[in-house]
């Protein structure tokens, strides 16, 4: 059936519109430093590797993984092939990384990329050596038995070399089955623009034959696009995938076969009612101290007689005859509809200007509840946010706003403030007929970073929203819902855009802190906001903190570029060339 574009709904619960700024603490954060006996296996791009999607999908890429179902235990791969884990239990005696399998010598490889690996379950992994060859090895329970040798159950060449982006089992029918999601820069001789590659993303289900005895390939299904994706995972039991990218994936092969596509555009043995690509958010909304202004999106060709406006008793209904209104419902505040007034932009949308009774006060929302707009900060908004967060983006730590020295570096702010020019998307696609059934328009949305919170549902993505960052957590069985807002980083997006050397970003499961890490030494740390034990005030607002949240900074001892950046509850790991360091941020 058709299925109307969605919006992500903000849950203002977990917003903190009073939030101040991190304070620098000094406080130490323990770091403990294991060295390595052979280093880590780092892929070098070639020559032919140059374009953007190249450096995104591998020259970026996060050679440490945690196990999300164990918590403090991370694996690398190094240079003898050789799959290693450390698993903390003890900070002061962490020991040597133990083998648990070997990779094969490559096969001659012109164009290897990095080893990558994936854990589907608690017992399961996935791997690949970086030359297009797969393995599922059954791993025992890695929590009890993390020193055990894993043994291959399914070993297979799967043509050009690839990444695993994401993996997951499941039982069907009394049927052992693992789902794995491939990525791959292929040169596209059809493309004769552009950079000549193409991206694809290889969804492959192995299913158990013989009761569990071996296991084979049962479906291949190949998306491709022009981007690299921000984001992309699998629904569990494999019902459908999810997908954040720039620019949009379809269905072009099913088992090796090419998906003939008419010219509609829709695969013609998949094909489904259209999909309504309604615009969203449907309408935009800024204030001052004194009025809102609201920016409502209308179709095309209305005219001045076919709007529909109505403003009393404090609620406000904007539309066009004949057609479900747009925008309706009571607003946050009581505005005077007098002085409120609406008038007709470029042909294609309608501008209304409502005048705020209570001059002063800042509206969380214009109709509360109503999803389907996006709030924008006005330039008077906008002022006082760089006044607060300013300091947060400077490269000497300098917290003093009111000494002589500014506190501010020599790049300027609305660099670091900026949105891509890019407008990305999330979709969800149905495992049956590989067509889209949501899509939300990011918009300025910009994509931060993927973490796990829980791994028995799909990983969260965290998205930049206004100057937060702000978690999502897929909900799949919740068509109506089907993105939850769980949790909330405080000015998290504005610090995050001016870290000009940030290379990798990721928060601990709980969500009690975020990290950054720069391509050398420097790792940031912010935690949420905590109740002081000390009386604090604020002396320019003159009233007491109850909370305050706390920005602390560790240099690690290396000068080897970051390879690798996870975050556990407890602990922060960094892998470089030849160190992997474990920084206690948490004691619970």
């Amino acid at each position: 059936m058709s299925s109307p574009n969605y919006s992500l709904k903000v849950n203002r619960e977990l917003l903190d519109p009073n939030f101040e700024s991190y304070r620098l603490s000094l406080d130490p954060i323990p770091s403990y430093n294991v060295e390595l006996d052979a280093a880590v296996e780092e892929v070098k791009l070639k020559e032919t590797q140059y374009t953007l999607d190249h450096v995104r999908a591998f020259g970026m890429y996060n050679y440490l993984h945690l196990d999300p179902w164990y918590p403090d235990s991370v694996f690398f791969v190094d240079c003898k092939g050789r799959v290693l884990n450390l698993t903390v239990t003890l900070d002061t005696a962490l020991g040597k990384p133990k083998e648990v399998f070997r990779l094969s010598p490559d096969g001659g490889c012109e164009e290897p990329l990095c080893p990558s690996l994936s854990l589907p379950s608690a017992s399961w992994a996935a791997l690949s050596d970086g030359t297009g060859r797969l393995y599922l090895l059954r791993t025992s329970q890695r929590g009890e038995n993390s020193h055990l040798q894993w043994e291959p159950q399914f070993n297979q060449q799967m043509g050009e070399p690839f990444v695993i982006l994401h993996s997951l089992a499941h039982v069907q029918g009394g049927v052992h089955s693992l789902e794995v999601l491939l990525l791959r820069v292929q040169k596209d001789p059809q493309e004769s623009k552009g950079s000549g590659f193409s991206v694809t993303l290889e969804w492959i289900t192995v299913a158990a034959q013989d009761q569990g005895k071996r296991y084979e390939v049962r479906t291949r299904r190949l998306l491709t696009g022009k981007s690299v994706p921000h984001y992309a995972a699998l629904e569990p039991q494999g019902r459908g995938l999810m997908v954040a990218s720039e620019k949009p994936f379809a269905c072009t092969h099913l088992d090796g076969k090419a998906v003939e596509t008419p010219a509609d555009g829709a695969p013609e043995h998949l094909k489904v009612l259209p999909l309504r690509l309604n615009i969203y958010p449907l309408y935009f909304w800024q204030q001052t101290a004194e009025d809102v202004t609201v920016s409502v999106r209308m179709p095309e060709g209305f005219s001045k007689d076919q709007v529909q406006f109505r403003l009393a008793g404090g609620s406000l209904s904007v539309g066009v005859q004949g057609f479900a209104p747009i925008l309706e419902g009571a607003l946050h505040a009581a505005v005077d509809p007098e002085a409120s007034a609406w008038v007709i932009k470029d042909n294609k949308s309608l501008e209304v200007t409502l005048q705020k009774l209570e001059e002063g006060s800042t509206w969380p929302e214009l109709v509360p509840g109503d999803g389907r707009g996006e709030y924008m900060v006005s330039e008077e908004q906008a002022a006082l946010i760089h006044e607060r967060l300013t300091y947060l983006t400077v490269d000497d730590l300098n917290a003093n706003g009111e000494a002589e020295k500014p506190p501010c570096n020599s790049q300027e702010l609305e660099d670091c403030d900026g949105f891509p020019e890019d407008s990305s998307s999330l979709t969800h696609f149905d495992g049956g007929t590989l067509q889209p059934t949501q899509v939300v328009n990011l918009g300025s949305h910009q994509y931060l970073f993927t973490v796990d919170a829980d791994p028995s549902e799909m990983p969260c993505l965290c998205l930049r929203h206004d100057v937060d960052a702000l978690v999502w957590q897929p909900r799949p069985a919740q068509p109506d819902a089907m993105w939850e807002h769980i949790a909330t980083f405080n000015a998290l997006g504005y610090v995050q855009a001016s870290k000009r050397d940030k290379k990798f970003s990721t928060c601990a499961p709980d969500f009690s802190y975020a990290a950054l890490g720069e391509c050398l030494r420097r790792t940031f740390i912010y935690r949420q906001p905590a109740p002081v034990d000390t009386v604090l005030f604020n002396r320019k607002q003159g009233r007491q903190v109850g909370q305050v949240a706390k920005q602390q900074v560790a240099s690690l001892d290396s000068a080897d570029p970051v390879l690798g950046f996870r975050a556990s509850n407890e602990r922060l790991f960094v892998l470089t060339e030849k160190n992997l360091f474990v920084l206690k941020v948490n004691n619970n």
